[in-house]
C-alpha cells in the first residue's frame, strides 16, 4: 500500500483491484475493488482473471499497474486495448524457477528459458516497468527502456530507535515468513550452541504444519519465544526488545539478489543485524556498519555471531545506530517514493491524462500490497 498513498497523497486517483474476499473499502483515499476470493487454484485460473479484467476495464483509469506474472496476459490484452501498463516485478522469476525444490532440474531449466523468451516479448509492449531491486531492474531495462526500480525500504517513522542505552539486552529475533529456505532450521539449531543465556523471539507463521512439528523437536527450540503472526505494533515492540534482528535466509538464486525489508526494518528499529554472506547484502551491512555477515548454512557461525552481539552491548548500540542513521539518510521509503512520483510523471507526460491509476494485485495471496 506504500505506492498507493504516495501516488494518492502526490494527487492521483487511486484504485486497487484485489481477490481476497474482504469486500470492497475505501482506505486512505485509495479505492479497494474486491472480486472475491476463488475457492482453490482451478477457480482463481478460469474465473479470478476474467473478474479481475472486468473490473480493471470498468475503472476508466488512465494507466493499469500489474504486480504479478499471472497477470501479464491481463497487461498485453489491455495495451491492445490502447491503455497504459505498467508492470511492477518483484522477483527474478527466472532465477526462481530454478530454485523450485518440486522440478526436476531439466524441467526447471526449460520453463526458465520459456517464461524468460515472454517476459522479454511481453515487456516490450508494455509502457514501463517499476523493479523491486536494481538488479532486477539492470536486466529488465533490455526490454523496456522505461524501467526503474523503487525498493520496498521502510519508513523510518513505523520504528522507534533502540533506546540510548548500552545495557545488554537477552532476546534477538526474526520477523516473517518462517519456513525451510527462509533458515529456520539452522537458526533453530544455532539456538542450541549458545553459549548465552540468549534466547529467539521468533514472530511469524510457519509455512508448513510438518516443518513447524519438526523444528520444534529440535534441542535448539528450548530458547525459542514462538510468538506466532504478529500485526505492525507487535513487530515493532519485539524488534524495541532484541539486541539483533536475524536475515539468515538461505543461498537461492531469488534471495541473492533479494532486498530483503525485514533487514532495512531492523536498521530502522535501530538493532544491529545478523544476515547472510551475500555479497549484496554484505555491501549493505558491512559498508554501513551496522552488522555482521554470516554462512546462513553454518548454524555454528550463526550461534557465534548472536553470542558476540550479546556480550558486547556497547557494539550492538553502535551497529544499531549506524543502520537507523544508514536508514534515515539513505535506504527509506521516502527517497523510493520520490522516485516512484518521477516515473509516473515520464509516463503520463506524452499526453492529457485524469490522474486515474488503477492498480490490480495478485490472485494468489489475500494481504493488500503496495500497487498503483
Amino acid at each position: 500500500m506504500k505506492q498507493c498513498r504516495s501516488l494518492a497523497g502526490h494527487g492521483h486517483e487511486v484504485a486497487l483491484v484485489v481477490a481476497d474476499g474482504l469486500g470492497d473499502a475505501c482506505r486512505d483515499g485509495i479505492r479497494i475493488v474486491d472480486v472475491g476470493r476463488p475457492a482453490g487454484r482451478r477457480e482463481r485460473m478460469l474465473h479470478s482473471t476474467r473478474r479481475v479484467v472486468r473490473a480493471a476495464l470498468a475503472l476508466g483509469a488512465d494507466v493499469y499497474q500489474l504486480h504479478d506474472p499471472e497477470l501479464i496476459p491481463l497487461g498485453l490484452r489491455l495495451a491492445l486495448a490502447g491503455h497504459r501498463v505498467v508492470f511492477d516485478a518483484h522477483e527474478d522469476v527466472p532465477s526462481q524457477l530454478l530454485d523450485k525444490p518440486y522440478l526436476m532440474p531439466r524441467s526447471a531449466r526449460l520453463l526458465s528459458r520459456a517464461y524468460a523468451r515472454f517476459e522479454r516479448a511481453a515487456l516490450r509492449r508494455l509502457d514501463g516497468v517499476l523493479a523491486a531491486t536494481p538488479l532486477i531492474r539492470n536486466r529488465l531495462a533490455d526490454y523496456n527502456p522505461l524501467s526503474v526500480d523503487v525498493n520496498n525500504y521502510p519508513r523510518a517513522e513505523e520504528f522507534d530507535a533502540a533506546p540510548s542505552t548500552t545495557e545488554a539486552r537477552t532476546s534477538f529475533c526474526y520477523v516473517g515468513s518462517i519456513s525451510a529456505i527462509r533458515g529456520v532450521r539452522e537458526l533453530v539449531e544455532a539456538c542450541a550452541l549458545l553459549r548465552t543465556p540468549a534466547r529467539l523471539a521468533l514472530a511469524g507463521s510457519f509455512a508448513e504444519a510438518e516443518l513447524e512439528a519438526e523444528v520444534s523437536r529440535q534441542h535448539g527450540w528450548g530458547r525459542v519465544d514462538a510468538l506466532g503472526h504478529l500485526d505492525r505494533g507487535g513487530v515493532a515492540e519485539v524488534m524495541a526488545r532484541a539486541f539483533a534482528g536475524l536475515v539468515t535466509l538461505l543461498p537461492t538464486a531469488s534471495y541473492r539478489e533479494a532486498l530483503p525489508v525485514k533487514m532495512f526494518e531492523y536498521m530502522a528499529a535501530g538493532i544491529p543485524v545478523i544476515a547472510s554472506n551475500f555479497p549484496l547484502w554484505r555491501d549493505i551491512v558491512e559498508g554501513s556498519r551496522c552488522g555482521l555477515c554470516v554462512d546462513p548454512c553454518d548454524p555454528a557461525a550463526i550461534a557465534a555471531a548472536i553470542d558476540h552481539l550479546a556480550t558486547h552491548p556497547r557494539l550492538a548500540h553502535e551497529m544499531g545506530a549506524n543502520g537507523r542513521r544508514a536508514v534515515m539518510e539513505r535506504y527509506n521509503w521516502e527517497n523510493e517514493a520520490d522516485k516512484l512520483i518521477a516515473f509516473y510523471a515520464d509516463l503520463l507526460a506524452a499526453r492529457p491524462h485524469r490522474n486515474r491509476i488503477a492498480g490490480t494485485r495478485g490472485l494468489a495471496t489475500p494481504s493488500i500490497r503496495s500497487i498503483d
